[in-house]
């Protein structure tokens, strides 16, 4: 089973406790890249039909804070996509970090059922 570990606030650990927040959200950067896309030899998002592809994972284990003793909870990844920004004229928004031109996105993993939770 592929894992994805996130830290998270408490108010928005329980809400997904509850079923009431039913996404997460998680904005791609170039160090957080490899963590959230499916990559090509040369490090870049990988493209299908127009479309980037998120790295596939079975699950998220959200951890509220940093603490060693914390709640945490496995939950379902029913699918997961990533969404471009645009700006007010919709044009992609793209900035460059250390030299290379990125295109400004996010990660969006539906989540279904509670696998496991320790609170």
């Amino acid at each position: 089973m592929e894992i994805l570990n996130l830290i998270i606030k408490q108010k928005f650990f329980d809400e997904i406790m509850s079923g009431k927040k039913r996404q997460e959200y998680r904005e791609i950067r170039p160090n957080t890249q490899k963590k959230y896309c499916q990559l090509d030899a040369d490090g870049f998002c990988v493209e299908v039909n127009g479309e980037l592809q998120p790295k596939h994972y079975d699950a998220i284990r959200f951890f509220v804070g940093y603490k060693k003793d914390r709640a945490s909870a496995l939950v379902e990844v029913k699918d997961a996509k990533i969404e471009l920004f645009e700006d007010e004229n919709h044009n992609l928004i793209e900035y460059t970090h250390q030299g290379e031109t990125y295109l400004a996105a996010q990660v969006v993993y539906d989540l279904g059922k509670v696998i496991e939770k320790h609170v």
